[in-house]
């Protein structure tokens, strides 16, 4: 699965469902520009971010290998990834939640590869490498937040979803790839746009991902961290915008206590945020999140976790209390007095044990759905799971019996008892019948000539999530994106001004190049007018040498800050940085 791609101990433990998003790096496609906008952005940071975000994010970028000047090689970054239990992979954009975090709880960073255009220096609503490589990896050098972000992406990847979230994910999916890409007609932009809009403002209930999600952006993307009056950074959202990591520090962002309050705050990922919140210490973020965990059906189960997953309309798991998982398309719940008597699936179903698919119990044993009763028999205090060997005996439930269990709520299975299948506690977690019909009051559920009959057994679910049991038990090697990510075109001038950039990263490399400084500067000056980040690494490298050019290229620039003012700021913060860096003795 991982051909040409480099791996190691802990990629080689990604099981082959999460290995279909991931792609080669492709190093090589960078181009001198995307290097200048990397550098850029992280000169930016560095001098910036020493000052705002915590202690932890310089401090990571040192462990985990992330230049100033380069754009990293993931393949590098694995090797010192690894001495800290973690690894990255590269992806094509956003990829499904559930899929991103459950990579999360295997200890792997998933890495958009791509990086934004020069015109969006500043935030792109697209995932680049700027924004995974410089802002997530260097805070999981921080145990204590590491060990969130695993225990996130464990019970995260759990966490049911709608049809509606999915929606939602490839219409945001859809918008940041439009965004990113060149020469995107206004009018599709809009349009895109308005259906984002339509879908997060429409009236539905929200789901456990979608709420879930929402503590994702407001702790791992767009976190700060110790108190709303004196708050450092930590969110990679706000740790690769430079535009963001500024403002959201002045009083025009409100800056709130994080707590489970946060799960039912919506975010738009096209705008500036405008509230974030505060947590003590990276311990308090793993507190609110064991919070939401406790009312997730992950942990409750119960008639309300049968439903979830009926609502999802996608694979799910149900747990029994004997341990015994069902997984498959969750389509039907009978319930009585608040609670699940009769649990229904539609289309390929396994059974499972402790997250292993019981033998004779896959696929192919159940294709075409799984029923099951849920709960205690009518008049009898004991249940069927709490029986001793004696018990089910006086009770005729033994092999080769015909026998009538009437359920409370109405359910009722007929048949002979072939066999049972028991746990490692001896409990019995599936009885197994011959001529058998199942009903609910006049209702046939199941009947003789449909074959073998498997009842699970169990007094009540205990827990309800998304995705199998078995991971190994179905097919889920399917993600197709309805979007790809849109390259750059190339044409002459952007292949010139490529070359330019090239010999300006060579000169200061101490490579041969094609143009000294002055024909660089000269050309860009005549051709490319719009261009403003070459002239600003330019007058970086003049300062010191040529100070004549310096002062021509300078010039240069206060010009190009009057003709175009969307930049001005840039082109400041550009030529202040070199001026800083000079007044350092």
């Amino acid at each position: 699965m991982l051909d040409n791609i480099q791996s190691n101990e802990i990629l080689d433990r990604l099981p082959a469902h999460l290995q279909q998003y991931i792609k080669p790096q492709n190093y090589d496609e960078y181009t001198p520009v995307n290097q200048a906008v990397w550098r850029y952005v992280m000169r930016k940071n560095v001098d910036y971010l020493s000052r705002v975000a915590h202690d932890s994010y310089l401090d990571g970028l040192k462990k985990t290998g992330i230049s100033i000047d380069s754009i990293p090689n993931m393949y590098g970054m694995n090797r010192i990834l690894e001495e800290i239990g973690w690894a990255a992979v590269a992806v094509d954009g956003f990829i499904p939640p559930a899929a991103f975090m459950e990579f999360q709880a295997y200890n792997v960073l998933v890495i958009a590869s791509d990086i934004r255009q020069l015109e969006h220096i500043e935030y792109t609503p697209a995932p680049d490498i700027i924004h995974e490589g410089a802002g997530h990896a260097p805070i999981i050098a921080n145990p204590e937040y590491a060990e969130y972000l695993r225990r996130f992406g464990e019970i995260g990847c759990k966490a049911i979803s709608s049809s509606h979230d999915y929606e939602v994910y490839e219409a945001i999916r859809e918008l940041s790839i439009l965004k990113e890409a060149e020469d995107t007609p206004k009018e599709k932009i809009e349009e895109v746009e308005k259906r984002v809009e339509e879908l997060q403002n429409a009236e539905v209930k929200p789901s456990e991902m979608s709420q879930i999600r929402n503590l994702h952006w407001w702790t791992v993307e767009y976190g700060l961290i110790g108190t709303p009056e004196n708050p450092k950074i930590y969110g990679a959202g706000l740790l690769s915008s430079i535009g963001e990591s500024k403002s959201c520090m002045t009083d025009a962002v409100e800056k709130l206590p994080y707590t489970l309050e946060a799960s039912r705050k919506e975010f738009d990922i096209t705008k500036p945020q405008p509230q974030l919140y505060v947590t003590p210490d990276f311990a308090h973020l793993s507190l609110v999140l064991e919070e939401f965990a406790n009312k997730m059906a992950l942990r409750k189960g119960g008639l309300e976790g049968v439903r979830k997953l009926i609502d999802s309309k996608n694979l799910g798991t149900i747990e029994f209390s004997t341990g015994i998982q069902v997984s498959g398309n969750f389509s039907r719940v009978i319930e009585h007095e608040g609670k699940p008597v009769y649990v229904q699936t539609e289309g390929k179903t396994a059974l499972s044990y402790r997250e292993k698919e019981l033998v004779g119990h896959g696929v192919s044993n159940h294709p075409e759905g799984f029923g099951s009763p849920v709960g205690s028999l009518k008049g009898i205090n004991l249940s069927i799971e709490d029986m001793s060997p004696r018990d089910l005996r006086a009770y005729d439930i033994y092999e080769g019996e015909n026998i009538s269990l009437e359920f409370e709520g109405g359910v009722k299975v007929e048949g002979e008892i072939i066999t049972g299948t028991r746990n490692l506690q001896g409990k019995i977690i599936i009885i197994s019948f011959k001529n058998c019909t199942v009903t609910y009051n006049d209702e046939v559920l199941f009947q003789p000539e449909w074959g073998k009959y498997d009842m699970a057994v169990g007094k009540n679910i205990i827990s309800a999530f998304a995705g199998p049991a078995d991971h190994s038990s179905f097919d889920l090697i399917t993600h197709k994106p309805s979007t790809t990510t849109i390259k750059s075109k190339k044409t002459p001038e952007r292949e010139e001004l490529e070359s330019l950039y090239k010999a300006v990263r060579n000169i200061r490399n101490g490579e041969n190049t094609k143009f000294s400084l002055q024909a660089a500067f000269d050309i860009v000056r005549k051709h490319h007018p719009k261009d403003w980040l070459l002239s600003v690494e330019i007058y970086e490298l003049a300062v010191e040498d040529d100070p004549k050019l310096a002062e021509e290229v300078k010039e240069y620039l206060q010009q190009l800050k009057e003709e175009r003012l969307e930049v001005a700021h840039l082109i400041s913060d550009g030529i202040e940085m070199t001026d800083s860096k000079m007044a350092t003795p």
